[in-house]
């Protein structure tokens, strides 16, 4: 077993793949494996939850090709034994400088979302070129981790060899997550007796296709009464600050911002919808189920359909479509699945069995778990 580990993360900033970075950093540190934390800015709502165990290395880059050089020195003077790095720009750097300075560094490289559909609806031009760059670069990687098969699929039509492919889902549930979602929501609208709350959380961008939801809702609130939260932070929250006025929602939609707890407002709300144009592996909806609460998610490439196992644990919906949505949330409503089923199906997304394929895998000796 390795006895040092870095993780290379641009921030802590608060989404899945930063969360599932910290979930491994803290379980691995608590194996007494020695954990750097290598990011590109040390910022973030995350930071907080380090144990003191875990060492920061401070790239000290506003961008990421900043931070270049500080890389490449870190990995040559360290030399760490492995890397493991995750979202797709940072792959691409890790990937590069470890080609330059330091072959003897057992690179992985984990990846979080669909690459060609992020590429499809990104305006940014490095998130358009990420196919041709993955082709390019991933070759140079001692394993590739997906998320999900569905990310998988997509890394092999890109032109990644299978044989450096490994699905392991992310690290989600943990003993710590169901102590969090015993806190209290001091919010009236999760008192007794109130409406019921849908929830919804992800960043406020167009991946996560909050005004599909939105317009789900107003249909929602033309049947019975309802109220809608949405967790999280983005450039389009304008935009549906803006939609939310136009459907005279004012009154029963609430955008608090990103919070620490969203556990606690899954436990509470009353089903958990996904909206997404696209996914990896949502964290979110395996939360949501793991805290008892029904969900309805779009069916996007691709998470969904594996985790609720083709419809089996929560309705599918196909995205954008605003009445299918709206109908799938008055039935998991009227007819809601039981909780303890949703919380068993969770259970196969846990820390523990993450962990045992991460460790397989950053040593080398992952057999069995290829797509």
């Amino acid at each position: 077993m390795f006895k040092r580990l870095a993780i290379f993360v641009p921030t802590l900033q608060g989404g899945g793949a930063e969360r599932a970075m910290l979930n491994l950093a803290r379980a691995f540190s608590a194996q007494g494996i020695q954990v750097d934390l290598v990011m590109l800015r040390v910022e973030g709502p995350y930071l907080s939850q380090l144990p003191p165990e875990v060492r920061i290395v401070d790239l000290g880059g506003k961008r990421l090709w900043q931070s270049l050089p500080a890389l490449a020195c870190y990995l040559q003077r360290e030399q760490p034994p492995v890397m493991l790095s995750t979202l797709d720009d940072t792959n691409i750097a890790a990937l590069w400088i470890r080609q330059l300075v330091s072959r003897k560094t057992r690179l992985v490289v984990n990846v979080q979302n669909t690459v060609s559909e992020d590429a499809k609806i990104s305006p940014e031009l490095k998130i358009k070129l990420m196919p041709l760059l993955v082709r390019w670069f991933f070759p140079w990687a001692d394993a590739v981790v997906p998320v999900s098969q569905g990310v998988a699929d997509d890394l092999v039509q890109l032109g990644v060899a299978k044989d450096l492919i490994h699905v392991i889902p992310n690290p989600v549930v943990s003993a710590e997550m169901f102590q969090k979602d015993q806190k209290q929501i001091d919010h009236p609208w999760f008192a007794p007796g109130q409406p019921p709350v849908l929830l919804g959380v992800g960043r406020l961008n167009k991946q996560k296709d909050f005004p599909t939801l939105i317009r789900a809702f107003a249909q929602v609130r033309q049947q019975r009464p309802a109220r809608l939260v949405i967790l999280g932070e983005g450039e389009e929250r304008k935009t549906l600050e803006a939609l939310i006025q136009e459907l005279g929602l004012n009154d029963d939609v609430y955008l608090p911002g990103f919070v620490n707890n969203p556990y606690a407002y899954m436990a509470k709300s009353t089903v958990f919808v996904l909206s997404s144009v696209f996914e990896g592996l949502p964290s979110v909806l395996i939360e949501a189920m793991a805290t008892g609460t029904p969900v309805v998610a779009t069916d996007c490439k691709c998470g969904p359909i594996e985790i609720l196992d083709n419809g089996k644990y929560g309705e599918l919906v196909d995205v954008g479509d605003v009445m299918g949505l709206a109908s799938a949330i008055i039935t998991t409503l009227n007819a809601p699945l039981d909780s303890e089923v949703l919380r068993e199906r969770a259970k196969e997304f846990s820390l523990e069995r993450s962990l045992a394929q991460y460790s397989r895998v950053l040593q080398g000796a992952a057999h069995g778990i290829t797509a």
